[in-house]
């Protein structure tokens, strides 16, 4: 998205939040003290992120043992969850960290470091980056001061046990705590503080939210806060919601530790480039160095292409061995048609200044007026913040070129002034094509 954007003439700054604070990473630090006997990610080489992210897991493992051994005492199955001791000490940690105690804060800083490493290393094997991150443990106190106004404001207001509250069941929502009745700041809290800090920062005219579908009601929270708090350009708050990406075998759920690891899909999407590949036979003379990336330009490719096609808003199911098929609807069947251009413009590039004729047959036409449309693509893909408009126009381009080559020689056309044109549609068409995949964040190989 950010591509397009900048394509189209905008500028654009990329950050991320990353929730280093917050009950869930009090979780994960309990659960390593509890079970962990002193291992880290070095002496069990692990990836950071991965190895805080199984005590995460194993610290719900625990949580549901110890409510299930209360509500066979007779306690109800709310109160279980309430006075679960392993809920109560990851509590009690969350506090201790507001309050900056020095044995919680130095296992934080620990931990959130293992985790960060093993974020870096994902990023740049995606091809991921940012030009700001902000980290809540540094947003959420602005949060709390933007709370503290307003409820002098009246927009909050203070239930009887000191937890704050927003009503906006007035506009079809709910009532919403901003802050627990203990103090501690809640998810909406640093987003509250992020939003007034961007805009602070940048005087930006947009500030666009990637957030997954199942955060559509607090971004419409979020929204409606900082308006009601009058923040400065609240109404330019956008939220660019895409529906979640599921398995053959469902839904993936964090908590419980079935999640499909970004690291691990791009290892598989790799090794099932491979086997394509060598299946079709066509890569002997390339180097180990040369098929490594290759390998790697494939797999990436097929993922993020599978990805983009589809409307962000709509749900998705994600099938590897669908997303590299060198005749589907994928990135691979893009990148194949570049390489095979490039590999006709290896042998023959057209003149200069050379005469191509008047004449257009059906198929020089087509392609000719659809490369004339990647303006108005783009520009439609920015309008309407869609990288699935350029994904499914790459893969038209891609589609008319091989028809029009199955159908009409270039090395051995009826005229020279053919052979020139279409030479120069090739030259055209491979343009566009790599403009439009990097636009993706997809690479396209010079050969394949």
């Amino acid at each position: 998205v950010a591509e397009i954007l900048k394509a189209n003439g905008y500028e654009v700054l990329k950050s991320c939040i990353v929730n280093d604070r917050g009950i869930h990473i009090c979780k994960s630090m309990i659960a390593w003290q509890l079970f962990a006997n002193g291992a880290t990610p070095q002496s069990t080489n692990t990836k950071g992120d991965h190895f805080v992210g199984e005590y995460y897991v194993k610290f719900n493992d625990e949580f549901k043992k110890q409510v299930t051994e209360l509500t066979q005492k007779g306690i109800a199955a709310t109160d279980a969850e309430k006075q679960a001791p392993i809920m109560l000490a990851a509590q009690q940690m969350l506090q201790d960290w507001e309050m900056g105690k020095p044995e919680v804060m130095e296992l934080w800083g620990k931990m959130n470091g293992w985790v960060y490493k093993g974020f870096e290393v994902t990023y740049k094997n995606i091809g991921s980056d940012f030009d700001k991150t902000y980290y809540e443990s540094n947003t959420y106190l602005l949060g709390k001061k933007i709370v503290e106004e307003g409820l002098q404001k009246g927009v909050f207001t203070k239930d009887d046990d000191g937890s704050v509250w927003i009503d906006l069941t007035a506009d079809g929502l709910d009532r919403k705590i901003v802050q627990r009745k203990d103090g501690t700041s809640v998810y909406i809290t640093q987003d509250i503080g992020l939003a007034q800090q961007k805009y602070e920062e940048y005087n930006i005219d947009q500030s666009i939210y990637v957030i997954g579908d199942e955060q559509n009601y607090h971004m419409k929270v979020l929204k409606l806060i900082a308006e009601k708090l009058e923040l400065p350009n609240a109404e330019n708050i956008f939220h660019l919601s895409y529906g979640m990406v599921e398995l053959p075998t469902g839904k993936m759920k964090s908590r419980e530790g079935t999640v499909v690891d970004a690291d691990d899909m791009v290892v598989e999407m790799i090794a099932t480039a491979k086997q394509h590949t060598e299946a079709l036979g066509k890569v002997k003379d390339f180097t180990e160095d040369e098929l490594a990336v290759l390998y790697n330009t494939i797999g990436l490719g097929a993922m993020k292409f599978y990805l983009l096609r589809v409307d962000p808003k709509k749900k998705m199911i994600f099938n590897p061995e669908e997303s590299i098929d060198f005749h589907g609807f994928t990135g691979p069947f893009v990148q194949y048609t570049y390489a095979r251009i490039k590999s006709i413009l290896r042998k023959e590039t057209p003149a200069e200044n050379a005469s191509t004729g008047n004449g257009l047959l059906k198929l020089e036409k087509e392609i000719l007026i659809k490369l004339e449309q990647y303006p108005a693509v783009i520009a439609q893909a920015a309008k309407e913040l869609h990288p699935s408009e350029t994904a499914n126009y790459v893969f038209a381009i891609a589609k008319i070129f091989n028809t029009f080559y199955a159908e009409h020689s270039i090395a051995n056309a009826e005229t020279d002034e053919k052979k020139q044109l279409r030479l120069q549609l090739a030259v055209m068409t491979s343009n566009v094509l790599k403009s439009g995949m990097q636009l993706l964040g997809i690479q396209v190989p010079v050969r394949m």
